[in-house]
């Protein structure tokens, strides 16, 4: 590989994709610790697990953030 070739990426991302944790997502939806754990709970919100730590990948909050204002306007 030389300098001129881009750098491998997974997935065929070309941008290192967000991760937000629990306490971004809670800011972000406007919701409290509970709500946000029983999304992930439910899988109605998508996470990966870092060793301990739970994270939320930013288009996986946007999708959810779609659906929940989706369900509010019905």
């Amino acid at each position: 590989m030389n300098a001129q070739d881009p750098a491998p990426t997974r997935r065929g991302l070309s941008a290192p994709e967000e991760l937000l944790t629990v306490p971004q997502v809670m800011a972000r939806l406007q919701l409290g610790r509970s709500a946000v754990y029983d999304l992930l709970r439910t899988r109605q919100l998508a996470s990966i697990t870092l060793g301990r730590a739970r994270r939320i990948p930013a288009h996986a909050l946007t999708r959810t953030r779609t659906r929940l204002d989706q369900g509010a306007a019905a």
